[in-house]
């Protein structure tokens, strides 16, 4: 049971999950008046951070295919 609680899939599942909270925070942060702007460039990058670790992790995940 402790191996599912770290195990490369559950990771991946955590970061999309975090990746669409992100999504739904800056589509939302993007219609307030006054914006943010500082805020929102860090929710981007963040935003950017676990989009890159997805792919990572999906590139590990994932046989690669023979040439």
């Amino acid at each position: 049971m402790d191996e599912n609680l770290h195990s490369p899939q559950r990771r991946l599942i955590e970061l999309r999950i975090e990746h669409a909270d992100l999504d739904s925070l800056i589509d939302g942060a993007e219609f307030q008046t006054p914006r943010d702007e500082l805020a929102l460039r860090r929710l981007k990058k963040r935003r950017l951070l676990l989009r890159d670790q997805i792919a990572r992790l999906e590139a590990e995940l994932e046989p690669r295919e023979p040439a």
